[in-house]
Order: structure tokens, then sequence, then C-alpha cells
């Protein structure tokens, strides 16, 4: 096998890393804080991976993500929302697979953190969000490389 091509593995401490404070505009409720632990160009060539936190009482607000996503939830309990109507509940150890273009929302219901990775089937991905988001004051997210960059 030729290993000349292959980046490098890279190890990121997750807890390290500093988290961007998200909340929508217009509705308390919509209040989380994340960051991305890699996306192409930085660590990864086809996926990407952000850890989050909602606190008590708080939720990711509704929203579509462009490409698949799967979520491990590391503490705290949660309700997940789909776009059917139906509702999931999630606690540590639970995972479970968002396809595209499912709509959906995630509520801490619990009275501690709710911690989570998600993982992306996508080097450059967006999220659109039915609210306005802050910063910057949109209603799409996604990668650090969304508009072609390459590392952050």
């Amino acid at each position: 096998m030729n290993m000349s091509n292959v980046p490098p593995v890279k190890v990121v401490d997750s807890g390290k890393l500093e988290r961007t404070k998200v909340w929508g505009d217009g509705d308390a409720a919509v209040r989380w804080q994340g960051a991305f632990a890699t996306c192409g160009g930085h660590g990864s060539t086809a996926s990407s991976t952000i850890v989050y936190e909602i606190e008590p009482g708080g939720r990711l607000g509704w929203h579509t993500d462009a490409t698949e996503e799967t979520q491990y939830i590391l503490a705290g309990t949660g309700r997940l929302y789909l776009e059917d109507g139906s509702t999931l509940d999630v606690g540590p150890g639970s995972v479970f697979v968002l396809p595209t273009p499912l709509r959906h929302d995630l509520e801490n219901t619990g009275k501690e953190t709710l911690r989570a990775v998600a993982f992306f089937a996508a080097a450059m991905f967006t999220q659109t969000f039915d609210a306005e988001m802050m910063p910057p004051k949109t209603h799409v997210l996604g990668t650090p490389n969304r508009e072609g960059q390459t590392g952050y």
C-alpha cells in the first residue's frame, strides 16, 4: 500500500476545543454551543465531526442537514423531534442516524447538560434552520470550509 498520499492521523482533544455559542433569534429556547473537531482539509477528507452541548431547557432548533448525520449522546437526556411528528427519547449511549433531508430538532429534557458528538457523511455541508441563528444572523450554518476554505 502506498502511504505517501495518506494524510497523517490527528488526535483532537474535544474537551479543549473552543465552543461557539449559537442561539435562535426570537426563540429563547434555541440555544446551544458546539465546535468542529474535524472537517475537510482539517483532519478529514470525507467526513465532518462536531461536538456540542445543550443546557437544560434548551434545544438545537428545527433544521435540515445537507448530508446524513449520525449522533452519539455522551451525557444528559433529551427528546428528538422528527418532521413526521414522532418523538424519540435519547440518553447516554444513544446512537441514531438522521437521513437527508429529514427535518429535526433535539431538546434537552433533563437537569444536566446534554453532550453529544455528531458525525456527518461529508467533508463540507450546511444545515438550514427554520429560525434565524445568531451569530451570524443567518438560517444556514455548517462546516467552516463550506465556502471552499480548506482550513480554519
